[in-house]
């Protein structure tokens, strides 16, 4: 038996950058959290110990402040695409690079019914995300970049069925034809090419997601997905597929009737764990090969 390395990589996880924009009184503000990890010649820092030829995790940091200067911060794809390949194309022994970028929504403090110049409030609970995937050095290098957003939470609370599922002797859940349906959605889709405008795809899929979630009568929640996924695919050609991780956000109806109180579907327990976790994709039949695209992505593999 010989003992081998395998696949690593490497890098600095979670930098928090935000970046002000001031070139007006009426100020800009980008929020993200940058992660990088770097692949290439790097067995000998495993095997041996020998740093020479290894970026430190610091200065791949400090690389991603001096770019949200020198570059800029604007659509986070392109900022990510940035610095994928100074990593890959600069430092000589990288031969591909993994850029993960959540970026925060803030939006404008209004004083008197009109926007403040340079006052936010945070958006909610939903991050925006990009991965962008990188690999080669030379002028055919390949570049992945898969977008999408997380704990985007949404609830119908009718138009939402569940029944005529298997049942077996230690089945006790109740069929329905009128419930809550709620999620906290994970949806991610990857991009043919790299010739995107990322802010007006993002915007144009968040809004169908949105709108198909609150149209299909739902069976199930893996139908509404379905419906969801299918509508971005056929609405934006520039994506190759979306992949869905979209936990239960169980609402219980509450039994009264010891109260001598009657309960038509109006008061629940919301329970936040043991939950059901529906993952899908939906995607082109002649879609491109997703080669690295989805490589350490988490909940996707």
């Amino acid at each position: 038996m010989t003992i081998v390395l395998g696949p690593n990589q490497y890098g600095k996880a979670e930098n928090r950058v935000v970046r002000v924009y001031r070139d007006s009184a009426r100020h800009e503000i980008r929020d993200v959290n940058v992660s990088t990890s770097l692949r290439g010649e790097f067995a000998d820092a495993h095997l041996v110990g020998d740093q020479s030829r290894v970026l430190p995790t610091d200065t791949q940091k400090n690389t991603v402040y001096a770019y949200a200067k020198e570059k800029g911060l604007g659509q986070i794809e392109d900022y990510a695409l940035g610095l994928a390949r100074h990593f890959v194309d600069d430092v000589e022994p990288v031969r591909g690079a993994r850029i993960e970028i959540d970026e925060y929504a803030w939006d404008r403090i209004e004083v008197d019914g009109r926007p403040h110049d340079h006052s936010f409030v945070r958006r909610g609970q939903e991050t925006r995300t990009t991965i962008v995937t990188l690999d080669g050095k030379d002028a055919a290098q390949r570049a992945w970049v898969v977008s999408g957003l997380k704990d985007l939470v949404v609830l119908k609370s009718t138009g939402s069925e569940f029944h005529g599922y298997l049942t077996d002797p230690y089945t006790t859940l109740r069929e329905t034809t009128d419930r809550v349906m709620a999620t906290s959605l994970v949806a991610r889709w990857r991009y043919i090419g790299t010739d995107v405008d990322w802010d007006a795809s993002y915007a144009g899929i968040r809004s169908l997601l949105l709108t198909r979630f609150a149209q299909v009568h739902s069976l199930a929640l893996q139908q509404t997905l379905w419906e969801m996924g299918k509508a971005v695919l056929e609405q934006h050609d520039r994506v190759a597929e979306i992949r869905f991780s979209a936990p239960n956000k169980h609402h219980f109806v509450v039994d009264l009737a010891p109260f001598g109180l009657d309960n038509p579907n109006e008061v629940f327990h919301a329970d936040d764990r043991p939950y059901g976790l529906i993952q899908t994709t939906v995607l082109r039949d002649d879609a491109p090969d997703a080669g690295l695209a989805w490589y350490t992505v988490p909940a996707f593999a």
